[in-house]
């Protein structure tokens, strides 16, 4: 478990880092690499988008951007890979930036997501991508924080839903 500084978590809302986030342009290429130099699997691949989330957004304003995600537990640590699909969005941005992909986000579990964005927002921290209503009852979701300058890295807040769609496929298969 990663834990933040003391003075830190008094002020963000959160106290560790619960997830690690590669943007790649072939999420297939890289789910096979982790497995193949980590050990890293089983991949939990599902598809995120207007028909899976029910409110995206994107630098402010309403949006409709797709992005095929994988996710697979090292210890404690969930890691993510995200390809994007349709955008823009700021993966899109990132992979412009960085053809090959790499390390985009660092994600934390919150109880609340308003809450924790409103809590980001009074420390100045603007949300710059989202998407609310990701689980099977419309709660859960999902606010990236404008923390690069700040830390380094873009902060992701996640309200893990009561109830998770079942994934799309799980790679490598099952035996």
């Amino acid at each position: 478990m990663i834990q933040v500084s003391d003075n830190l978590a008094a002020r963000l809302p959160f106290g560790k880092i619960d997830q690690v986030c590669v943007v790649t342009p072939d999420l297939r290429r890289a789910m096979e690499q982790y497995r193949s130099l980590l050990g890293l699997e089983p991949w939990r691949i599902l598809g995120f988008g207007p028909d899976t989330v029910r409110r995206l957004t994107y630098r402010g304003r309403p949006a409709t951007y797709r992005m095929l995600v994988a996710f697979a537990q090292l210890g404690s640590l969930q890691y993510e890979l995200i390809q994007p699909l349709e955008g823009p969005t700021i993966y899109h941005e990132f992979l412009e930036r960085n053809p090959g992909g790499g390390i985009h986000h660092f994600g934390v579990w919150v109880p609340s997501l308003e809450a924790a964005v409103a809590q980001a927002r009074a420390l100045g921290f603007a949300e710059i991508q989202g998407g609310r209503g990701t689980g099977l009852g419309d709660d859960g979701g999902f606010a990236y924080l404008d923390t690069e300058s700040a830390l380094g890295a873009i902060l992701e807040l996640i309200e893990v839903p009561r109830e998770r769609r079942a994934p799309q496929e799980v790679y490598p298969p099952a035996s």
